[in-house]
């Protein structure tokens, strides 16, 4: 099978999709591109399918790399053979690959390889074949006695050596032994004696035992820290009937040859001193890319959410970054996210100038038409909660919200946040970045560098290339999905619209900078080195508000404005129509022409005219309308407030193996957990859900969650 075939059976697609997939990834389209507006063509596969495939691909060529370089060295050697490029050719995984590539890599001075330059390797070559002959051992491997090799043993000892080496190094020996162990060896870790773990952080892994194919991935990665710090010593122990049993099926013993004792030794060395230590590096390898795995996907699916929770549009916000010595940072920004004011109060010890911070605040809320404050949630936050609920009961209409200022401060350093914000202090731009946050959270996080969100799983220990692959992707498909007003936008925003890049997103703000706002799509053109790829890249997913053409509101790509305007005139509807007036029109003109002869009419497929049909009526819809709003608080809870079988609202603010961290309005998330989510519900990161509490432990500060039901 080619790749397409393979790709298209591991995934049930049919051939022709992953063939036209890859004709479109190879000519330079993106994913959100080929997703939205190249559906006749893959049959309507989703950015998820895309991605396989595309992953699918690139792995497959990889292996293809892999695999020339591999024939190159060994045909290098001279010691190609036909079955061996047969074998080579049929290997499908890196790891069949590698085993079959085993005898002839290069290696270190190995005592086998001593054993070769002291003229040993045809004694070796007898232990393998197990003659059966008269002689005894002894009188086998004199004649092998030399100034180099004194003694009958040595000549025997480095003979074993090299059988040894060989036995390590046979493909289907390693593979056999390496699929025992997958399933059957069981994994040990143990607290090192002298260790210091003050917090107890490893103590479920002090005497843990589990067998490898029931290890979870949070296990397999706390362990792995706690290896790389010195608290734990970890061992993977493999039965002996999982390595004798596949090591004879290749090399058996004969009973009648007078070697079968050499062969039998030789065997035994093999496992202990080489075979086995390398099948627990692989087993633990292959333990850490599973858990690394699942890692980077739990870290992408909990920032999926957090983009995608709903903006706050409309409002003018008070943000506070709290603070105890050095002060609270307040900002206040319009609508638009422009900063109106700012300043510093101290509410907190050592200053505690509590009644001086609130009618600061009352002033600001006043003068600017505040209805929204917004509270990071870092250092001070529950306190500053206080601050803001006492202010509150005072005023109205006003409410505030805790927001997750996790890289704030790393965005608020960065030369982005110098270019945006010049005039602030750089402590002042992080309470900026927590009132945008709630204005538009996507808007504002793409600025920072996913991993400083805080919202992973030990994202610091997994694959960092492959993790800011899956978070790049992520954010590129949000992104596109939600698109982009080209004349608001900032270069970090629009550097992830499909087709643009960093350096175009620059010259696209620079060139608006100085010509004034896009009057409409193509003038993009205009751009230096937007070419035409480019344009069709991207158009689609970039907004004109009010322009000169009606359609550049929405996600109807400019290729398919002749086709759009047709529906208009078929339906009888002026192009400036308000689009919630069209839905009647449009109906209309479906019950007299289904869509599929509509389609062939207007020379387009069926899923791009039903694209066109929504956009007209909804022009460029954020699909963020449709999920809850965040909740809006206007009074403190703590832990003491909290009684078992009381129900509230939370919002989940992070998703792991083990159930949902919810922020239910007091210091401390509580727990979710996973045995108390219904099977098939998948929980985001931003939803609201009413739980119950189950119970409060104020010693160490946990709570316990329950589901109602009522979700």
């Amino acid at each position: 099978m080619n790749h397409n075939e393979k790709i298209a059976h591991e995934l049930r697609l049919k051939p022709s999709q992953v063939t036209a997939v890859t004709d479109l990834l190879d000519s330079g389209n993106t994913i959100p591109f080929i997703a939205r507006y190249r559906k006749e063509a893959t049959s309507s596969l989703d950015e998820e399918q895309l991605r396989q495939i595309a992953a699918l691909l690139d792995k497959l060529r990889a292996l293809d790399g892999r695999r020339q370089t591999i024939v190159n060295a060994i045909e290098e050697q001279g010691k190609m053979t036909n079955e061996l490029r047969l074998q080579l050719a049929a290997a499908d995984t890196l790891t069949a690959l590698e085993d079959l590539y085993q005898p002839y890599k290069k290696k270190r001075a190995t005592r086998a390889s001593a054993a070769r330059d002291k003229g040993l390797q045809p004694l070796a070559d007898l232990i393998l074949a197990q003659p059966i002959t008269n002689k005894t051992a002894v009188a086998i491997a004199k004649p092998f006695v030399t100034e180099k090799v004194p003694t009958i043993e040595d000549a025997l000892a480095g003979a074993r050596d090299i059988v040894a080496e060989t036995i390590s190094d046979h493909a289907e020996v390693r593979q056999r032994v390496r699929e025992k162990a997958l399933q059957w060896s069981v994994l040990h870790s143990e607290k090192i004696k002298k260790a210091e773990d003050q917090r107890g952080v490893y103590r479920l892994y002090y005497a843990f035992n589990q067998r490898i194919d029931r290890i979870r991935p949070h296990q397999t990665l706390a362990i792995n820290r706690g290896e790389k710090e010195k608290i734990l010593r970890v061992k993977v122990a493999i039965a002996e009937r999982d390595w004798l049993i596949p090591i004879r099926a290749v090399f058996r013993p004969n009973r009648r040859s007078p070697l079968a004792p050499q062969l039998q030794m030789a065997l035994e060395d093999a496992a202990q001193r080489l075979l086995l230590p390398a099948i627990e590096r692989d087993v633990r390898r292959h333990l850490t890319e599973l858990a690394e795995a699942h890692a980077i996907q739990v870290f992408a699916h909990n920032l999926r959410g957090l983009l995608n929770q709903p903006p706050l549009a409309g409002l003018n916000v008070l943000a506070i970054d709290p603070g105890f010595r050095t002060g609270s940072k307040v900002a206040v920004m319009d609508a638009t996210g422009k900063v109106l004011d700012t300043t510093t109060i101290y509410p907190h010890p050592p200053q505690k100038q509590w009644d001086a911070s609130l009618k600061t605040l009352a002033t600001l809320i006043n003068r600017h038409d505040v209805s929204l404050i917004a509270i990071g949630n870092g250092t001070a936050s529950r306190e500053t909660e206080r601050l803001a609920a006492e202010l509150t009961r005072k005023l109205e209409r006003v409410s505030y919200l805790i927001v997750n200022e996790a890289g704030a401060s790393v965005y608020s350093a960065s030369p982005l946040a110098r270019a945006e914000m010049p005039d602030l202090d750089v402590t002042l731009r992080g309470a900026v970045s927590i009132g945008r946050r709630v204005q538009d959270p996507l808007a504002e996080l793409v600025k920072i560098d996913p991993k400083a969100i805080g919202i992973g799983l030990y994202q610091h220990d997994v694959n960092q290339k492959a993790l800011a692959q899956s978070l790049d992707g992520v954010v590129e498909s949000v992104v596109n999905q939600v698109g982009v007003d080209v004349n608001t936008a900032s270069p970090a925003l629009l550097a992830h619209v499909s087709g643009i890049g960093p350096k175009l997103a620059e010259r696209i703000v620079k060139y608006r900078d100085e010509h004034g706002r896009f009057p409409h799509r193509r003038a993009l053109i205009n751009v230096n080195g937007l070419g035409s790829k480019a344009f069709e890249q991207s158009a689609g997913f970039l907004r004109i508000r009010d322009g000169e053409e009606p359609l550049d509101a929405s996600a109807i790509h400019p290729e398919s404005y002749g086709v759009a305007t047709a529906v208009l005139q078929r339906a009888k509807l002026n192009p400036t129509s308000q689009p919630t007036s069209r839905q009647p029109a449009l109906d209309r003109l479906l019950a007299q022409k289904p869509i599929e002869t509509l389609a062939a009419e207007l020379g387009t497929g069926v899923p791009t005219l039903a694209d066109i049909l929504e956009q007209l009526v909804r022009p460029g819809r954020d699909p963020r309308e449709d999920l809850p709003p965040p909740i809006l608080r206007s009074d403190v809870l703590s832990m003491a407030d909290l009684q078992p079988g009381m129900r509230l609202k939370g919002t989940v603010r992070n998703v792991v193996d083990f159930g949902a961290f919810i922020d239910i309005g007091v210091k401390q998330d509580g727990l979710l957990h996973r045995s108390q989510i219904p099977r098939r519900r998948q929980l985001n990161v931003g939803d609201v859900l009413k739980i119950e509490i189950r119970s409060v432990d104020t010693d160490r500060n946990r709570i316990s969650l329950g589901w109602p039901g009522e979700n």
